[in-house]
């Protein structure tokens, strides 16, 4: 699977979590995820430097985001209906609780938060946004559902002092 250069990341290729997981079932503990996170972050720095590893984290939260949304959402619901579901499936898989703050319907910007996210709430307070992956995640799960990319970025983070994530969302010309 990971040997062949045509591989590509797929839902599928995460398993029968059921099967393989009968007793201790599908949820672990946040700092778990966090060890496997920042430390591939860590050893991506020191291959490829900040900006190189902010790009790839960026891809990879694009990609993941690409497939929850075709797997987990109604991709044919309407905005406001979209945006519920969206919203009820990160509580209920415990990955944050997104709230959007300005929207405009008709140019598709955004500005949206996620507060007690997985990635960052807690993190100390380091004067750099971290959430490289979830700035991709968000353009993946948008541009599935509206067929367009979108840029997004972070504007507030846990570890600059903000108490929740602020992401600005644009579609791309």
């Amino acid at each position: 699977m990971f040997q062949d250069k045509a591989y590509r990341f797929k839902w599928a290729d995460l398993g029968d979590i059921e099967k393989g997981r009968p007793n201790l079932g599908n949820m672990t503990n946040v700092a778990v995820y966090r060890l496997m996170h920042f430390s591939t972050r860590e050893v991506l720095i020191e291959n490829f430097g900040v900006e190189k590893t902010n790009q790839l984290l960026f891809q990879s939260g694009k990609l993941a985001g690409q497939e929850f949304c075709r797997n987990l959402l109604n991709v044919n619901a309407s905005l406001s209906d979209f945006i519920a579901e969206l919203y009820e499936t990160l509580l209920k898989l415990k990955v944050g609780i997104l709230r959007v703050e300005k929207s405009d319907p008709n140019s598709m910007h955004l500005v949206v938060t996620v507060s007690e996210d997985l990635e960052c709430s807690g993190l100390p307070v380091t004067g750099a946004t971290v959430c490289d992956y979830d700035e991709g995640f968000l353009a993946g799960v948008l541009g599935v559902y509206l067929n367009k990319e979108f840029s997004v970025k972070e504007i507030d983070c846990w570890s600059t002092g903000d108490r929740t994530c602020r992401f600005r969302i644009n579609p791309q010309p």
